[in-house]
């Protein structure tokens, strides 16, 4: 886990016994709560008999976490994040099947496939938890399977829900969770983490990624990436498929946030070096990087990458 997130996971261990059934820890992307999340099941999990050390790492219980084969503990994520997809062998003797692209979006099946895990009794007689992650991205009806569970949750069942976009979730699915947030981390403890990783130019990369130190460090050890989305927000090459397309919708919001506040006189929040720009294009810009809102959230599901790229280019302001 990371060291600016410590506090939070002993403020959690520090009420161990009253934790609701349903925890959802929330904040913008890179800034551990994943890592958070997946402490805090361990945590729960922990046998140790002496509170202020869990999680141990020594006793049964984490080890069998520690392991990934811990009988207790579920997780549900989107297949095209799954750390073991599933298997889609056909039958014996048959050809096989087409693989077809793993979802990005969580299913209705792995929902209910919650339900027989938390509704047996513990293999070790603790708490049964189940981690949800990203739990935006449940599509609507596995949302509201999963809200059927935090309105009437088993005995012992434990619900961690990891957010990167909050207003994406069902509002009833908010109110029934007691909110974690993680904030981004102070500067320099985020600029410390990253010169132990050795991360290059980190204090351009934590500024174009907002704050985020995990987001900043996998800038730093991919710079080519950015170097091409810097080429697409410019024109020069247009993104062939989707992720590429995602990033150059991020990059033209940060890009049009920048001379924004060029244009008011303002410093840049992201550090993205550009001309310096009009007072009188300052409300264009602005506008630009609002509607890119909403075009980020599309970018996910575009018919075809190049089109709806070449949309996004002509609709910049004029430089």
């Amino acid at each position: 886990m990371h060291p600016w997130n410590e506090p939070i996971l002993e403020s959690l261990g520090a009420r161990l016994e009253s934790l609701p059934h349903a925890l959802l820890i929330h904040g913008p992307k890179g800034v551990g709560k994943l890592a958070l999340a997946e402490r805090a099941a361990q945590l729960l999990l922990c046998e140790s008999a002496d509170a202020k050390r869990r999680p141990c790492g020594t006793c049964e219980g984490c080890r069998w976490y520690l392991g990934g084969n811990q009988p207790d503990f579920r997780r549900v994520e989107p297949e095209a994040l799954a750390q073991q997809p599933a298997e889609t062998e056909g039958e014996e003797g048959a050809a096989p099947a087409k693989k077809s692209k793993p979802s990005q979006e969580i299913k209705v099946e792995q929902v209910r496939g919650l339900a027989d895990f938390l509704n047996i009794g513990s293999h070790r007689g603790r708490r049964r938890v189940a981690l949800v992650h990203p739990a935006e991205e449940m599509n609507a009806s596995a949302a509201n399977a999963l809200l059927k569970g935090l309105e009437e949750p088993p005995a012992g069942a434990m619900f961690i829900l990891v957010a990167h976009r909050l207003a994406r979730l069902l509002p009833t699915i908010r109110s029934r969770c007691v909110a974690v947030p993680v904030p981004v981390p102070a500067k320099d403890v985020a600029l410390k983490w990253l010169g132990e990783q050795r991360a290059k130019d980190a204090e351009r990369w934590l500024a174009y990624s907002g704050g985020a130190p995990l987001r900043a460090l996998e800038y730093a050890g991919d710079p080519g990436s950015a170097e091409r989305v810097a080429m697409q927000s410019a024109g020069r090459a247009l993104p062939e498929d989707r992720e590429q397309l995602e990033a150059l919708a991020e990059a033209l919001q940060k890009l049009a946030l920048d001379r924004a506040l060029g244009a008011f006189g303002l410093p840049p929040k992201y550090s993205i070096s550009q001309p310096p720009v009009a007072a009188a294009q300052a409300k264009a810009w602005l506008a630009f990087a609002r509607r890119m809102g909403p075009d980020r959230a599309l970018a996910r599901h575009p018919l075809n990458p190049r089109l709806f790229a070449a949309e996004l280019l002509g609709r910049m302001p004029s430089k």
